[in-house]
């Protein structure tokens, strides 16, 4: 078995003080392929010279591959695998132009996907015309109270699926777990439309891009399971991260004050056993590893794709399903009206209502 040679795309600031403005995943992304018996860190690129100097002393990356532009770095490295690590606005070219280049047979992208729908599209065709492996950093899939509960579901254990109720984070930035999520309980199908409404009374802007306040979407999936998302204020609605309701029985994960994980059948609860791990890490690691075990995982199936050629489960494809939901919520909000896919627009109706002067939130303090 080969040995795969990675590089890192926006290393970030310092690791240990993550802000809304830098998140430092990059460490995050190298301390997972450092982990691995057949991942070797080799370069990194950050446009701030000081970040990538202090990542590559943490990560034993030789100074001469160092760069401040990607492409100088593919050129002179041809990693195998690339990590990329920075704002969504610019996900895409770097996304293509690694697709592009002959030694890059994968890539491994932060979320949210994109800052358009029209942008998540065009990476995903551009990853397939290149044959490169394209994969989004969701690696929620691969904590146990998400596995387990995902066990649940296969085994009959609810019955059939019917409804996911979704009371956790915001509809863009966490969303792109948590619909992601949703999307795996569902079979990793398209939905058939969405209808939502938003509330952004105080600016916020994460990594760029802005976040609503509030929001409630619905939407339903072409094999009939529905879905609805909460965000913002959730408590009094939703008393859980997640709630699966199937026609025999019900699965309620992070419950509030309550257990990670829980199983009702016959008007009887059961904690299901989730070895400690929660829906943000592993309850053993570090806290400055924050969800780092579950990048563990996510690099062992990515190789293991790599090695197999098949689809994995974060690919750029199944990907698309969450994006489209994503920017369809935001679109009925500028529509005022239910939105059927699939979608046919090219911007992020969010970010174009902020522009326009739609959406006119005040900005805080700091």
């Amino acid at each position: 078995m080969s040995e795969y040679t990675v590089a890192i795309i926006g290393t970030g600031p310092d690791p240990s003080n993550p802000t809304v403005d830098g998140f430092a995943m990059g460490y995050r992304h190298a301390e997972a392929y450092r982990n691995h018996d057949r991942c070797r860190v080799v370069a990194c690129a950050d446009v701030v010279p000081e970040n990538g100097d202090a990542f590559a002393d943490a990560f034993d990356v030789p100074a001469e591959n160092v760069f401040e532009e990607y492409e100088r770095m593919l050129e002179a490295v041809g990693p195998d695998i690339v990590s990329i690590a920075v704002p969504p606005a610019i996900h895409e070219a770097i996304v293509v132009g690694c697709a592009k280049h002959d030694a890059v047979r994968a890539i491994n992208c932060e979320k949210p996907m994109a800052h358009t729908w029209a942008s998540a599209q065009r990476m995903v065709q551009a990853c397939w015309r290149y044959d490169t492996q394209l994969t989004f950093n969701r690696q929620r899939r691969f904590a146990k109270p998400f596995t387990e509960a995902n066990r649940l579901l296969e085994e009959g254990e609810i019955g059939d699926l019917s409804r996911i109720e979704i009371g956790w984070g915001d509809f863009y930035d966490t969303g792109a777990h948590s619909v992601d999520l949703a999307g795996m309980f569902a079979g990793d199908r398209p939905a058939e439309w969405v209808i939502a409404q938003l509330d952004y009374r105080e600016e916020d802007v994460r990594f760029g891009a802005h976040q609503e306040n509030q929001m409630w979407a619905q939407w339903a999936y072409d094999n009939g399971v529905h879905a609805v998302s909460s965000t913002g204020r959730r408590t009094e609605l939703i008393d859980s991260a997640f709630v699966l309701r199937g026609t025999e029985g019900t699965v309620r994960i992070d419950v509030d004050g309550g257990p990670m994980l829980e199983l009702e059948c016959g008007g009887q609860r059961e904690a299901i056993d989730v070895d400690g791990e929660n829906i943000h890490n592993a309850g053993s690691e570090p806290a400055n590893r924050l969800g780092s075990f579950f990048h563990d995982r996510l690099v062992e199936h990515l190789v293991d794709s790599l090695d197999s050629g098949d689809e994995p489960v974060l690919s750029g494809r199944i990907g698309l399903n969450t994006a489209e939901i994503l920017f369809a919520g935001y679109e009925s909000v500028r529509r005022r009206g239910r939105v059927d896919l699939p979608l046919e627009i090219d911007d992020n109706p969010f970010e174009e209502m902020i522009e326009s002067g739609a959406l006119s939130p005040e900005p805080t303090d700091d």
